[in-house]
């Protein structure tokens, strides 16, 4: 196998970890909507309350935006400013999509670091959150942790993605 098909590979096994991402954030999604409706039910039939649904519902939320963020990314669904991009030539422009996702990866590495510390802190200190459910703190952490690991990977495969991809037709030439 060609060095070029090792690298469409490898992208394309980081574009099918990041779908995997995409669809556990929509199953993140329905969940919460469902305690939401679970919870509502709750209040105004039982005049009752889980106590938990504020809590709960924003871990969701980090997940569901830190596991659908490299899928989004991959697929172009992410807001760009193609003000400077549109105004080049082809060489250029990889070479600025390489130099945005190597600043990319150098911010998501610092943050999968400072997200690691606390994700060992709160697993070696058994925290928990302050709550009635007490929930380890490593799980919601960990979650964030692993939507940037899959980040890390997406900028990685972006850049493979310029050294695979040939000439574009429609863009400029240099």
């Amino acid at each position: 196998m060609t060095a070029n098909g090792k690298m469409k590979l490898l992208v394309k096994f980081i574009e099918s970890l990041s779908k995997f991402g995409a669809y556990l954030s929509a199953l993140t999604l329905i969940v919460m909507v469902s305690f939401i409706l679970f919870e509502i039910v709750l209040r105004t039939v039982f005049d009752s309350s889980t106590f938990i649904m504020d809590e709960m519902v924003g871990y969701g939320v980090a997940a569901a935006t830190f596991l659908a963020l490299p899928h989004a990314l991959g697929e172009g669904a992410i807001i760009r400013v193609e003000l400077l991009l549109g105004h080049v030539s082809v060489r250029y422009r990889k070479c600025l999509e390489i130099f945005s996702c190597l600043v990319g990866l150098g911010v998501v590495w610092v943050l999968i670091s400072f997200v690691w510390l606390r994700v060992a802190r709160a697993w070696a200190r058994n925290s928990v959150s302050s709550s009635i459910a007490e929930v380890p703190m490593w799980i919601p952490e960990g979650v964030i942790l692993t939507g940037l690991c899959l980040l890390f990977l997406q900028l990685v495969a972006l850049i493979l993605r310029q050294f695979i991809a040939g000439p574009d037709p429609d863009a400029k030439t240099s």
